[in-house]
């Protein structure tokens, strides 16, 4: 029987984990603090933001919201970026992507003070993701950690094989798998648009993490045989439904789930977990910048 990986469960249990450690902050004198800083009309990232202040508001963190027009001069945004890196009670900078064409997205990561920077993507973080000292993980890469062993499975010894080289998924979930800690030493191997005989590589995996944001790309035929198949993408594709549309992720659901021993599904899987993983960096920012120690899920 397939484990179907529940990572609404599992994303409610560590956010009902970090309500303690928050506590704990709160009677230091420090309550977290997470800004968000929306610069877009794009529908996704509206709904996004909001679902992250309703994260914040369900486990005690203060949830600081920034709206910028989109049509506005980049400055505006690095202003606001500079004032939020300057402020002691604000402990988290998530700066919503995608920005205007206009606003150069790697400019903006590096401008984040690195020790607010709870995404992980300012270049010193990424360093020190690579370098085995991660101050940050990644939010997705670290969600998909905390699911994969929710399943109960060790990544020790396993082959791992990520479909992606995003900088944000792809390659930061690579460096966390290989790594010589717990939820790593895999032996991992990066696929993506250029590899050949990628059937032949995606199944030979124990560990399979699709992140290529292609809808349905790797079906039943391209997996092992009880592997643990985690499934990072959300794509909208035309249906006769209500609403004209269904989300399906970067697998084909139905025939990887004959053959797969453990799998995600898409929408209820990764999902949930960046934004329970994005409430863990704030708290432990909060922590870090304020020298207390706090115990995290």
């Amino acid at each position: 029987m397939t484990e179907i990986i529940d990572g609404n469960a599992v994303a409610q249990s560590i956010r009902d984990d970090l309500v303690a450690s928050i506590d704990h902050l709160a009677d230091a004198g420090e309550r977290p603090s997470l800004a968000t800083v929306l610069m877009s009309e794009d529908p996704a990232s509206e709904t996004y933001v909001s679902m992250k202040q309703n994260d914040c508001e369900e486990v005690g963190i203060e949830a600081i919201d920034i709206d910028i027009d989109p049509d506005a001069d980049a400055a505006e945004l690095y202003d606001t970026i500079e004032d939020l890196n300057a402020d002691d009670d604000v402990n988290g900078i998530l700066v919503q992507m995608p920005v205007p064409d206009h606003v150069e997205d790697r400019s903006v990561l590096r401008a984040i003070d690195p020790m607010k920077d709870v995404d992980g993507f300012h270049p010193e973080n990424v360093g020190r993701l690579v370098a085995g000292d991660a101050r940050y993980k990644p939010c997705t890469p670290h969600g998909i950690q905390k699911l994969i062993e929710s399943a109960g499975v060790d990544t020790e010894g396993k082959d791992a094989v990520v479909v992606g080289r995003s900088d944000i998924v792809g390659k930061p979930m690579a460096n966390l798998l290989i790594q010589k800690a717990p939820g790593g030493n895999a032996t991992t191997t990066v696929c993506h648009s250029r590899t050949e005989n990628l059937a032949e590589r995606t199944r030979n995996a124990d560990i399979l993490v699709a992140a290529a944001g292609v809808p349905e790309m790797i079906d039943g035929e391209m997996i092992g045989e009880g592997a643990t198949v985690i499934d990072v993408g959300i794509n909208r594709v035309d249906a006769d439904t209500e609403k004209g549309y269904e989300l399906v992720g970067d697998v084909e659901y139905e025939s990887a789930k004959e053959v797969a021993g453990a799998i995600t599904p898409v929408p209820g899987g990764v999902g949930p977990m960046t934004r329970a993983m994005l409430l863990y960096n704030t708290v432990k920012a909060t922590g870090l910048q304020h020298d207390i120690d706090v115990e995290l899920p």
